[in-house]
């Protein structure tokens, strides 16, 4: 190992993975919905946040809309 490393001389290059870095939020989900997908993780073996990622991500792919009403 050296002493001294000249990170001038580095060639720092860009993430190529930098836009389809995930960002963590804080966000209310009702109980059922986390039971359905904690269930489909069971039943998957995919963690149950990741399942709620690739929903939300094939929902934006097919612009789904969700359904409003309001009672």
């Amino acid at each position: 190992m050296r002493e001294e490393y000249d990170i001038q001389s580095l060639n720092p290059r860009k993430n190529p993975y930098s836009n389809r870095l995930k960002k963590q939020i804080t966000i209310n989900i009702d109980a059922d919905a986390i039971d359905y997908f904690k269930g489909l993780s069971s039943d998957t073996g995919v963690p149950y946040q990741t399942l709620i990622n690739m929903y939300l991500v094939d929902c934006v792919r097919n612009n789904r809309r969700p359904m409003v009403t309001w009672e």
